[in-house]
């Protein structure tokens, strides 16, 4: 049977060597419990604020994100759009499909909001500018004043900023351009217009810019309706009804000469219809290429050029094709220029020489 080892209580002497030894290999720093270790990297890794704060904080930043990139659709009282704020592409507006647009208004509410921007001049009530949908905002306008009801009074619509979409003009363009095709006096209308307004330097430059994801001979034939405008804008009285190829052959009548002529028939004022005024530009076009003799056989027919001098109190016509015009404006007067051998270059050298004439006084 094994001899039982007999147990000895340490010293005291040797107790404190071990507690020395224990004390000079144990850290420093004490030792928590795993719990307090964890709850402490938890409180640490959270945010300020409770869960509701911090969701209301992301979506308000969510919310002024979607703002500034146009993606909301607000409801902005009719008081407060200023329909006209710019002129208006589109010409004349079909009373049956106005009608047909109040009625799907009325029974299921505006689907397609319209798009509007910030006056930078608030008239009155009027905040905002009308940038597109222009009928929808009239059907809207004539709903509220035939039944009075509330829901009619606020619109659908989104705030974009013009100068981020390209230019009041071109998102006004590029809106009925992809919803309903405008025509081709439309087009130059408004290129004209905006180039007047300062939005472009030259009507060339509009409708380079305004329409230019259309074709090359698409923007020549703009640029010829533009010239009828420039034209004869304030004589035609059904210029929407224009085909194309009479507005090309009208347009190279008025650039051979015949501007002055035409505005005098048509100045006359005995159209009643569009069909009566083309039937009064075609007889001017005539006479104005009509030969006034041939040459030998062979030859090309000469053709006779319209009367130099003054047509009325406001056009003058010179001996070397140029016609100028007259025109009053609600600040003041403008002088046209039209004609063969009108360029850039002349038009400095004319501004230059009434320069010296007022200067002289």
């Amino acid at each position: 049977m094994a001899k039982r080892r007999k147990l000895e209580a340490p010293s005291a002497d040797a107790l404190g060597r071990i507690e020395e030894e224990f004390r000079r290999e144990t850290p420093a720093h004490p030792i928590s419990a795993p719990i307090a270790q964890v709850a402490a990297e938890t409180a640490g890794a959270l945010q300020a604020g409770t869960p509701e704060t911090r969701r209301d904080e992301a979506q308000a930043a969510a919310y002024r994100d979607a703002e500034g990139q146009g993606r909301l659709i607000k409801e902005i009282a009719l008081v407060e759009i200023e329909a006209m704020s710019m002129q208006r592409d589109r010409t004349i507006m079909d009373d049956e499909a106005l009608g047909e647009l109040q009625h799907s208004i009325e029974a299921h509410g505006l689907r397609l909001p319209i798009e509007v921007y910030t006056l930078k001049e608030p008239a009155g009530t009027k905040r905002y500018g009308l940038l597109s949908g222009y009928r929808r905002l009239i059907a809207q306008q004539n709903l509220l004043a035939k039944t009075g009801e509330d829901r009619f009074a606020r619109i659908k619509a989104v705030l974009r900023d013009p100068d981020q979409i390209g230019g009041a003009f071109v998102a006004m363009v590029e809106e009925n351009e992809i919803r309903q095709d405008l025509s081709h006096y439309e087009r130059g209308r408004i290129a004209v217009i905006a180039a007047q307004q300062g939005a472009f330097a030259t009507t060339e430059a509009a409708v380079a810019e305004m329409f230019a994801a259309a074709s090359k001979a698409k923007r020549s034939k703009i640029r010829s309706f533009a010239m009828i405008f420039e034209a004869l804008g304030d004589m035609l009285q059904f210029p929407e009804s224009l085909r194309e190829k009479d507005g090309l052959r009208l347009a190279q009548g008025v650039r051979t000469g015949a501007e002055a002529r035409l505005r005098e028939v048509l100045g006359a004022g005995q159209a009643s219809d569009a069909k009566s005024e083309w039937a009064l530009i075609d007889t001017v076009l005539a006479e104005h290429a009509s030969p006034d003799s041939m040459v030998s056989r062979g030859g090309r027919p000469r053709t006779t050029g319209p009367k130099v001098g003054w047509s009325g109190n406001d056009t003058l016509r010179t001996s070397t094709g140029v016609t100028m015009r007259a025109e009053s404006s609600g600040d003041g007067f403008l002088i046209r220029f039209s004609g063969k051998g009108v360029s850039q270059d002349m038009m400095q050298t004319l501004m230059r020489d009434m320069q010296v004439k007022l200067e002289k006084g």
